[in-house]
């Protein structure tokens, strides 16, 4: 179920009635079918087709590995993936020019949607990943790394606002993206049809050249899956 610009504001009182309590809100605001499990492969071409405002990547376009990831910013084991398991794989493979990330916003909740509204502000005031994807990119290291202290407050508001403050937000701009709607229908777009045509039911949920991965799997994991689909040395 989507979810409108509305029930967005009301429903997280501008951020105020979240924190916590806002993973149990209203439940995950998507329908969700039937689990599917690892190592299943989804069909490469439509699930590189990208959303209504582009995708945001880390890495070489020409890399021989994709690795899509359809992550929630209130999720605690999207946030272990980001601080503590995507650094040794940027380093090894990402910068390197072997794989890149295709990063997808999955919102579970109304907070979530809002603080990824936020994050495509920061490409410019459409959103459109032909932005500043390094301002982006910075943000959502910041939320993961910081997730705790504004995802699991009573105050949400006063920390979500102080690190949009710090980078470079103003009030206005602030209000501005909360209200738009088309950021809004984009990110309830993506995230429906992660559900509905590539089964994502969990975060985070990874895609290594179309197997699915479920999971914040630990570097060697990945490597199981990846270095068979290098090229030879």
């Amino acid at each position: 179920m989507s979810m409108s610009r509305r029930e967005l504001l009301e429903g997280s009182a501008g951020l105020a009635l979240t924190g916590a309590a806002a993973l149990s809100l209203a439940g995950p605001a998507f329908a969700q079918g039937p689990r599917r499990s690892a190592a299943e492969t989804v069909d490469v071409k439509e699930l590189m087709t990208p959303g209504p405002l582009g995708d945001c990547v880390l890495g070489n376009a020409a890399a021989p590995v994709t690795l899509v990831e359809y992550a929630s910013l209130t999720c605690g084991h999207c946030a272990t993936f980001h601080t503590a398991i995507l650094p040794g794989l940027k380093e090894k493979y990402i910068d390197t020019g072997k794989v890149r990330l295709v990063f997808r916003e999955f919102p579970l909740n109304q907070l979530d949607t809002a603080v990824y509204m936020l994050t495509r502000c920061a490409l410019g005031a459409d959103g459109m990943s032909s932005g500043d994807q390094a301002r982006y990119f910075a943000m959502i290291n910041v939320f993961f790394r910081e997730q705790r202290n504004w995802a699991f407050t009573n105050d949400p508001l006063t920390a979500v606002t102080g690190i949009t403050r710090q980078a470079g937000f103003t009030q206005a701009a602030f209000e501005a993206c909360l209200n738009n709607q088309a950021i809004l229908d984009a990110l309830n777009a993506v995230r429906d049809r992660a559900s509905s045509v590539f089964g994502v039911d969990s975060t985070p949920t990874f895609f290594v050249n179309g197997k699915r991965v479920l999971g914040a799997q630990p570097l060697e994991e990945f490597e199981k899956i990846i270095v068979p689909l290098l090229p030879p040395a």
